[in-house]
């Protein structure tokens, strides 16, 4: 009973506390019945009564702390980073957790972060994360070409977190199989190549928006009604630079560029809906510059060095932004790691 009067909810709202004040009084009551019952004569009219008068108390702690929970649970900040195990994927993840009191205007402190990846069970670096953070950080399997592996981990998220206020979409393919590379010729594109780059860079991201939307629409409308004060829940596709029609002088790495291209689209057409459905969602792309990741890697001989960025640079710029995202200026739009929106 002490613990949970004394337990200090953190960045959730004032009702949590009382939840669980109403529930400490509701376990010291059915324990002051609990000890008449022990000290009460044998007398059999007596016995029955205080059971009674047990039974009653121990429905009502068991009701409050069930609300109690309830109070907790509908008040943490949820994120969910898909494509995890490396690169800015990790990274996000890692300052989610050990930066959240700065990120989201304070309102991702103390919340729980869902890090997805192919393998998770390979996945080194991210479970040292969980290790260190506990039940804060939950792993999860996606593999954005395995609708199934989707769909499941939407269902994990809205079952087990019951609500999620920040997507991410990282995972992208620039190389591949098969000897798949940015073509610098028309001669040189492969159709396999193609329809990878299409189903990972943006049939994926858009099956994480269909089936991750619906739990982020009941989160908005939690946000609503507890004053505004929960924000807009935000949808982040990794876009790139390169994936602008009114940018391109240079042509050239056509599967990635189209495939980014189509992301865009897509993005656009989900914020346009959520706008038109008056559905209190941003989705909005963002090109984190040209990061020192094994995406990177084989190019990255050609980048200047003041513009080839680490991850911790471009997760911490971009989280900047998706912060300061609004449904009017940022929704269906795209923008760099400094705030400049991209032309389409």
């Amino acid at each position: 009973c002490q613990y949970f009067v004394r337990v200090p909810i953190k960045h959730r709202g004032s009702h949590s506390r009382a939840s669980l004040v109403d529930a400490a009084v509701a376990m010291c009551a059915a324990s002051i019945a609990l000890r008449s019952l022990i000290r009460a004569p044998v007398v059999a009219h007596n016995a029955h009564a205080h059971a009674r008068t047990l039974a009653r108390h121990v429905t009502h702690a068991a009701r409050a702390m069930s609300n109690a929970s309830a109070s907790v649970t509908s008040h943490t900040h949820a994120s969910l980073i898909q494509g995890a195990s490396r690169g800015i994927g990790l990274e996000l993840t890692r300052q989610l957790l050990e930066r959240d009191g700065e990120l989201f205007s304070g309102r991702a402190a103390g919340g729980v972060v869902i890090a997805t990846c192919r393998d998770p069970e390979n996945a080194v670096e991210l479970n040292a994360l969980r290790a260190a953070h506990g039940d804060r950080l939950r792993v999860l399997r996606v593999d954005v070409t395995d609708l199934t592996s989707i769909e499941a981990a939407a269902k994990v998220v809205e079952n087990d977190i019951g609500r999620l206020d920040f997507l991410a979409n990282v995972s992208a393919v620039l190389t591949g199989p098969n000897g798949m590379r940015p073509e610098t010729s028309i001669l040189r594109t492969e159709a396999e190549h193609m329809m990878l780059a299409y189903q990972t860079n943006a049939v994926g991201p858009t099956m994480m928006m269909r089936y991750c939307a619906p739990l982020m629409l009941k989160t908005a409308t939690a946000n609503a009604n507890e004053g505004g004060n929960g924000g807009v829940p935000v949808i982040a596709n990794w876009s790139a630079r390169v994936s602008s029609i009114g940018d391109n002088a240079l042509g050239g790495w056509h599967s990635y560029r189209a495939s980014k291209t189509a992301l865009n689209q897509l993005t656009r057409n989900a914020a346009i809906e959520f706008a038109r459905k008056k559905q209190p969602i941003i989705a909005m792309c963002v090109h984190p510059g040209t990061v020192d990741t094994k995406l990177s890697e084989p190019f990255k001989k050609n980048v200047p060095a003041d513009k080839l960025f680490t991850t911790e640079y471009a997760a911490r710029k971009l989280l900047e932004v998706i912060g300061a995202a609004t449904m009017e200026k940022s929704s269906g739009n795209l923008f760099d790691y400094a705030g400049e929106q991209i032309s389409w």
